[in-house]
């Protein structure tokens, strides 16, 4: 057993392992254990478990736990992940992008592993590893091969974001836009700008370089000064792209380095996803990506996990946003929803937008107002929205209606909050 073990010595043994684990449940043979602690529970107790499902080590902060060399002390391990995260980072000479924004930050990591994957081994954040556990369990995913990091960062209060670049140490970043999410915890737009930010205040003073929608004042603005490429419709920014047609898949034409156009049918459902896009534009070219791979590259995406995703079940056509909805998204879905060319009749499924705090009765009263004004025929989903209109109570009372009434030959729209599941309606349609 070492006791107190310094971060290099964690990272010499971390060398001999097979990855890392923290849940006993999904134990990977000659992993080092993890024994994080959680508001309800202690996976200090589980540490000889761990070991005997397979774990080569199990990291410990419990001295009483630790009985022979097959654990590593240390003060805490949340702490000690988070610093061996960093020790194996800083032994990476490549870039490291750093996203996040308010909307998305998964689709536009989701685009740029897509584009400098073509031609580099690419490491990226997978899944919703975004915080505090995830950012540390992704750096430690880097080999020898990579030559570039992606990584993604979300924050649901201030300092969130100034601790992750902390531990990632970005060397560039992007931050999508700002808007109204997790105003719980941000506790107003303003506390949201301030966190989002902290990533300009960190690659400012380690002279980074920000990629930024030219089109977005107020990111403009945050990042004035700085070392910056910027992308969006003005002509004059760095990358220049406009959108090329109005069906349901995004299309979009963007300027090559050569001086021609190169013209994008994508498979993402929504023209306002072409700040991600062109965001995936900028980050190729700046890294000199071929202008016809990243065309290709972008074009050949296939969204998944319910995010500006298509679906045709054959009686309807879907278009799935629905792992995540605050006012500024499901604002942004409903307008492009109303304007999209379709032959088919519009229904729209609207979920509870969560954690908006003090300001969610009068956040989903717009958002139903904003309906109204549209003209769109919807469906309302969740206690929040039942406070202020008719709506059913839970995805699981929408999938009963749709099944003694159901929807044929319509394109549907399923927008909400993750904790509302309304994905689980898809069935039904």
């Amino acid at each position: 057993m070492i006791v107190n073990s310094t971060v290099p010595q964690l990272h010499d043994r971390f060398l001999t392992c097979e990855g890392i684990s923290t849940d006993t449940r999904t134990i990977g043979k000659g992993s080092m254990f993890f024994a994080l602690k959680g508001p309800n529970f202690n996976a200090n107790a589980f540490a000889v478990e761990a070991l005997a499902k397979g774990a080569r080590i199990a990291v410990v902060d419990d001295a009483s736990i630790a009985t022979d060399d097959r654990f590593l002390l240390v003060a805490d391990v949340l702490r000690a992940l988070q610093d061996l995260a960093t020790h194996h980072r800083r032994g990476f000479n490549i870039p490291v992008i750093a996203i996040t924004g308010t909307n998305g930050k998964t689709t536009t990591k989701e685009l740029v592993h897509a584009v400098l994957s073509a031609n580099r081994a690419t490491l990226a954040t997978t899944g919703n590893l975004n915080n505090h556990i995830g950012v540390p369990l992704t750096l430690l995913k880097l080999k020898p091969d990579h030559k570039i990091a992606i990584i993604e960062m979300g924050a649901s209060k201030r300092g969130d974001i100034a601790e992750l670049c902390a531990i990632a140490e970005p060397t560039h970043g992007s931050i999508t836009n700002i808007g109204k999410a997790h105003l719980e915890g941000f506790g107003s737009v303003e506390g949201v700008i301030t966190a989002k930010t902290e990533m300009y205040g960190f690659l400012s003073g380690h002279q980074g370089t920000l990629f930024v929608n030219s089109d977005d004042e107020l990111l403009m603005a945050k990042s004035s000064g700085m070392d910056r490429i910027t992308f969006g419709s003005d002509p004059n920014a760095d990358t220049f792209g406009e959108i090329a047609g109005n069906g349901p898949f995004l299309e979009f034409v963007f300027g090559g380095r050569d001086g021609h156009p190169y013209h994008v049918k994508t498979e993402l459902i929504g023209h306002y996803n072409l700040y991600n896009a062109l965001s995936a534009v900028a980050i190729g070219q700046y890294f000199e990506l071929p202008d016809e791979r990243i065309a290709y590259a972008l074009s050949t995406y296939t969204p998944s996990n319910s995010r500006s995703q298509f679906k045709d079940t054959g009686r309807n056509h879907l278009i799935l946003d629905a792992y995540n909805a605050n006012p500024t998204s499901m604002k942004a879905a409903l307008e492009n929803f109303a304007t999209m060319d379709s032959t088919r009749s519009k229904l729209a499924f609207i979920g509870d937008m969560l954690e908006l705090g003090s300001v969610s009765e009068t956040e989903h009263r717009s958002i139903v107002e904003l309906v109204e004004q549209l003209g769109l025929e919807a469906r309302f989903v969740g206690p929040e929205f039942k406070r202020v209109t008719t709506a059913l109570d839970s995805a699981a009372a929408l999938v009963d209606q749709l099944r003694t009434h159901p929807v044929k030959d319509h394109v549907i729209l399923v927008k909400g909050s993750r904790g509302i599941k309304l994905e689980s309606v898809v069935d039904a349609l």
